[in-house]
């Protein structure tokens, strides 16, 4: 595929996709396959498919590893983790928490029968700001619940003091932030316990997973059995629980893309040094960067579109983009305070999330993205941006489609 030189040769104006094969964001790090197979066929010869086998046990204990810390209760998915927290926690009332993050952040505790409540983010860090959560705390708040935005780690030692100053549980959402680190130590061991994800998007997937990892035992115990019906290992039900394990099948997948992890993050940090170099010196386009000090493990390519100054609104970008196959995510936009049913029932105004999420867009990245498939991409994000005012016009001016009656 040659270069797109004119406006003209852009797939939404009419021209050829730039892909054959959509390129997605979040593309699943499968790892070995033969690897995976062994881990499957085990499972099936032994007939041990879940009930916390083996496989499940393992990747618990390196999750735990990774996380640095002493629990780690692996999940069917991170929604239901954030719930069984909830509950082995007995949270009630509200939970404070940013509305920039995925909408399941909010589900998890409002489909248990706890209020969301929203507090802006930090412009500098885009996570949970902890000088207004005081503001917003009532005698009904029972939690906060920071999110580590993209791998980027929260201001971790102002929300632990807010917490402690107020009496408030502290809980992570970290589906984000495996292998990441604040301050040197592992995202997984702050707060009172911490959630992953293991979706199939995630830097290490199981299909559908997730864990609650921790250093509080009894934290930990309770969590595991209510993830079993409340069943013990005497199998004595002890709490109120539900069926929230991960499989065997899950687990393989999951250790299969953990021995992939080191790889995945060193392709990913290639990724990213690659689109920096690419889009660098772009007038009214930022790529997000990550603390060098610090481990990330680079999953998010996330860039802002200033439209004042590209003449480019991030939803038509996207929308080129799209047309070349080029499958990006408008992460996390509208935040969570501007769906409904938050927007009703407690509107809020949150000015720094609110120009942040309209702003935002996830390039495609991971193992299987090239730096090849990397230099097409920015060479269409640079043609439309730099002809942006004149791409703005010719999108006003197309034809809307009819649907004959």
């Amino acid at each position: 595929m040659t270069m797109k030189r004119n406006l003209g040769d852009l797939a939404v104006f009419g021209g050829p996709s730039a892909f054959l094969q959509p390129l997605h964001v979040g593309r699943p790090n499968v790892g070995d396959r033969a690897r995976f197979l062994d881990r499957v066929n085990w499972a099936l010869d032994h007939q041990w498919l879940t009930n916390g086998g083996p496989l499940a046990r393992e990747f618990e204990q390196r999750v735990a590893e990774l996380a640095g810390v002493r629990y780690c209760v692996s999940t069917c998915n991170a929604t239901v983790a954030l719930q069984l927290l909830a509950r082995a926690a007995d949270l009630s009332g509200e939970v404070i928490m940013p509305s920039l993050t995925f909408p399941a952040t909010a589900q998890a505790f409002r489909w248990l029968g706890l209020t969301p409540v929203f507090v802006d983010i930090d412009p500098a860090t885009n996570c949970l700001d902890p000088d207004l959560i005081e503001a917003a705390i009532t005698p009904r708040t029972s939690a906060v619940v920071p999110v580590h935005l993209w791998g980027r780690p929260c201001a971790v030692d102002r929300l632990a003091k807010v917490a402690a100053d107020h009496g408030l549980r502290l809980f992570y959402d970290a589906a984000h932030g495996l292998g990441c680190t604040s301050e040197g130590q592992p995202i997984g061991g702050f707060g009172q316990a911490e959630v992953f994800s293991f979706h199939a998007t995630k830097v290490v997937n199981a299909f559908e997973g997730g864990a609650v990892v921790t250093d509080d035992e009894r934290l930990a115990q309770r969590v595991r059995a209510m993830h079993n019906f409340g069943f013990t290992q005497g199998r004595v039900s002890t709490e109120t629980g539900t069926n929230g394990k991960m499989t065997e099948a899950a687990a393989a997948m999951g250790l299969t893309s953990l021995d992939a992890f080191e790889e995945t993050v060193r392709r990913n940090e290639a990724n990213h040094d690659d689109y920096r170099s690419e889009l660098a010196g772009l007038a009214g386009l930022k790529v997000m960067e990550f603390d060098r000090a610090e481990r990330n493990n680079y999953h998010y390519l996330v860039v802002e579109v200033d439209a004042a100054v590209t003449g480019v609104h991030r939803d038509l970008l996207d929308e080129v983009l799209r047309a070349e196959n080029i499958m990006c995510q408008r992460y996390f936009s509208p935040g969570c305070h501007e769906m409904e049913p938050y927007r009703s029932e407690r509107p809020v105004s949150l000015p720094h999330t609110e120009r942040l999420a309209r702003k935002v867009l996830a390039l495609p990245t991971g193992p299987t993205v090239s730096r090849e498939d990397i230099r097409r991409v920015c060479d269409i994000v640079r043609l439309t941006l730099e002809r942006g005012h004149e791409v703005t016009r010719r999108a006003d001016e197309r034809v809307p489609s009819t649907t004959a009656p």
